[in-house]
């Protein structure tokens, strides 16, 4: 999948134009998720130098992104247009989703999983899961914590 992550708010605590410190499990999973073969772009309002820190931010973290802000790492920007807005994705993450971020132990079940959000919260409601601590589990298995 093309997974488009926003980066304040979503991969560091929102401190804009600042960066704010790293949400737990992040970078991890976005790394575990790329090592499953997604490609990930950064999908920002951030541009200019704020841009470059946020980007810096996670490479310095092992973190590289197929594309910023941008459907491909090629695409240029015109002249007299700004870069595209409009990405082809087929998942977003964003802190401003409807509802609220899930955390990022849910946000990798789902997509390693291929659930909808719905379906995510029915599974934790029912059978083997009903009762389970997401947090708790999800790590234990994607790290053998």
């Amino acid at each position: 999948m093309v997974i488009a992550v926003d980066f304040d708010g979503t991969i560091v605590e929102h401190r804009y134009p600042e960066i704010g410190k790293e949400i737990p499990f992040a970078i991890a999973t976005l790394k575990k998720l790329q090592a499953e073969r997604h490609l990930l772009i950064l999908w920002t309002v951030r541009e200019g130098q704020l841009l470059d820190d946020a980007v810096e931010f996670c490479r310095k973290r092992g973190l590289e992104f197929y594309a910023v802000n941008a459907n491909h790492p090629d695409e240029q920007a015109k002249a007299d247009a700004a870069p595209c807005r409009k990405l082809r994705a087929d998942l977003f993450i964003d802190d401003r989703n409807v509802g609220r971020l899930p955390d990022w132990g849910a946000i990798y079940e789902m997509v390693h999983n291929g659930w909808s959000y719905r379906r995510y919260l029915s599974m934790m409601n029912s059978g083997p899961y009903a009762g389970r601590q997401e947090k708790k589990s999800i790590w234990g298995r994607m790290f053998g914590k």
